[in-house]
């Protein structure tokens, strides 16, 4: 293992041109690192919020408003799947896990049971979402199964989380850290977010877009007053303009997809809006059988545009005309994009962390990686002398440099944890240092030759070194999987330390003891002494 081997010596020289290849931007300003061809990297560390600042939200699914929602979408299937089968009801009443519909006729309660038994039919996965039960008093039960109930709240979270990614990539926001916390909470964390109030609009917007029927024939005047038919429900759009809608929903915003900012034939900020494949064939066949009437466009339960429709719309496309500014416009854009929330987001906490104590932590950081360097090399040099011990310095620089340029390709944001995590690899690369010192040592004190202990220290010591780092690797990886935020951060900077360490401590090494040895002859060992 001591040979000068030709592929060692490559191999080191290409990890010395990856590191300094991918580490270099940080040492760039933007301007310079703009003006760069555009083959070379230019990715840099990515700063947490604790180092470089931003914003924190603790949010809040509101899974009871969920269960609600997905209640009144049930009630409102049974209702007009029992109107398509003309069969006669004397009542839909609601509870808290699905809707009692009372049959009118007792004949045909054989007929409404396999009219609502398409509605819960297994989906593809062959799982079904709801059950239908024979109440006594001509009464039948439309309710959400007890696997359906219990998985709605973790399945709120999940949809959340990609939701809220998907907004705040839109603000351009790099790496924010979004994590689970608990059963229904979500952690935020968004570095370099200077407007918080922003973050926290567009965050918690449920942008749940419908397109709905106007009811032409029912009162507004009686529906203001309290009368509203059952069918239908009581909006308003912003100016306080009260309309009367049908609960049914022809499309929603899952058909969307893509929305822009445009404008309309006299030049006013429009949004322009595409449906899919389903989404077209519903909007065309719904705009051809109601020309001359309104339709409603709603966003979070508030009608923005109620326009008469002329003709049929079956291009698949349309756009939503208003009062918009180009802001305000590409907002609503960002939001129908992002795809609509599963449920509200309630704000359980805000912070603010200010640019002058992410540079405090940045300042600290740095300080204590430095006493922790400088510490590990007058150790090392004071030990084993300048010769083995300047070795594992450059092992040490080498591991420095690399895990810097993984970083910086990779994207992984360093946090003030993960500064720890580094300081701590940096003692792991040692120790396998001396590992190797220490059994050459004994080699040598037991009288062996020069070359003999070089290679009984790497051979010897090469199982433990392997097996110390699998250890570090196996937690790193725990952290990391079960781990949110900052110690996720550390976990991530451990497990890039352990794979560079390995290459880095070894590697230089040999490399430098086996030319050391090749060039200076020795008849004995510096160190056994």
């Amino acid at each position: 293992m001591i040979h000068l081997s030709r592929w060692k010596v490559i191999l080191l020289v290409l990890s010395l041109a990856f590191g300094v290849l991918f580490a270099y931007p940080n040492l760039l300003s933007p301007a310079q690192r703009a003006a760069l061809p555009g083959w070379l990297p230019k990715n840099t560390l990515n700063l947490g919020l604790d180092l470089q600042g931003g914003s924190y939200l603790l949010l809040e699914v509101d899974v009871a408003e969920m269960r609600a929602k997905r209640i009144v979408n049930t009630t409102e299937d049974a209702r007009l799947t029992l109107r398509e089968a003309r069969i006669a009801t004397t009542g839909f009443v609601p509870d808290d896990r699905g809707v009692v519909v009372s049959v009118a006729d007792p004949a045909q309660m054989d007929a409404a049971l396999t009219a609502l038994r398409v509605l819960a039919q297994p989906d593809s996965s062959g799982v079904a979402e709801r059950q239908v039960t024979r109440l006594s008093g001509n009464r039948i039960r439309l309710a959400f199964t007890d696997q359906a109930i219990n998985g709605m709240g973790a399945t709120a979270v999940d949809q959340s989380i990609e939701v809220v990614r998907r907004r705040i990539d839109s603000l351009g926001t790099r790496e924010p850290s979004i994590t689970r916390q608990g059963a229904t909470r979500i952690v935020v964390q968004a570095p370099g977010e200077s407007d918080p109030a922003q973050l926290e609009r567009v965050i918690g917007q449920t942008a749940q877009l419908t397109f709905q029927m106007v009811d032409e024939t029912a009162s507004v005047e009686s529906a203001v007053a309290g009368i509203v038919p059952p069918d239908a429900e009581l909006l308003y759009d912003a100016e306080g303009l009260p309309y009367v809608v049908k609960r049914r929903v022809l499309v929603s915003g899952e058909n969307l997809t893509s929305a822009r900012v445009g404008s309309d034939e006299t030049g006013r900020t429009a949004i322009d809006f595409r449906f899919d494949g389903i989404g077209s064939r519903r909007f065309g066949e719904t705009t051809a059988a109601n020309i001359g009437k309104q339709f409603a466009i709603i966003l979070d339960g508030r009608v923005i545009s109620a326009p008469t429709i002329q003709s049929a719309i079956t291009g698949g496309s349309g756009q939503i005309t208003g009062n918009y500014s180009i802001q305000s416009a590409s907002e609503f854009v960002n939001l129908l994009n992002g795809g609509a929330l599963p449920a509200p987001l309630n704000v359980i906490e805000r912070r603010t962390v200010t640019a002058e104590l992410g540079a405090d932590a940045v300042a600290a950081g740095g300080i204590s990686t430095a006493i922790g360097f400088f510490i590990i090399v007058a150790f090392m040099l004071l030990a084993y002398g300048f010769l083995f011990g300047g070795i594992s310095v450059i092992g040490l620089l080498l591991n420095g440099l690399l895990i810097i340029a993984a970083m910086s390709l990779t994207q992984a944001t360093l946090t003030l944890p993960g500064i720890a995590g580094l300081i701590l690899t940096f003692a792991v690369a040692v120790d396998a240092n001396v590992l190797i010192y220490e059994r050459m040592r004994d080699e040598a004190r037991a009288g062996r030759s020069v070359i003999a202990s070089l290679d009984a220290g790497f051979n010897k010591a090469m199982g433990t070194i392997v097996d110390a780092n699998l250890t570090t690797l196996v937690a790193a990886l725990i952290m990391f999987a079960f781990g949110a935020g900052p110690v996720r951060g550390f976990a991530w900077t451990l497990t890039i330390g352990v794979f560079t360490s390995m290459l880095s401590a070894v590697l230089v090494a040999q490399v430098g003891l086996a030319w050391w040895l090749k060039v200076a002859k020795p008849k004995k060992l510096p160190i056994a002494e």
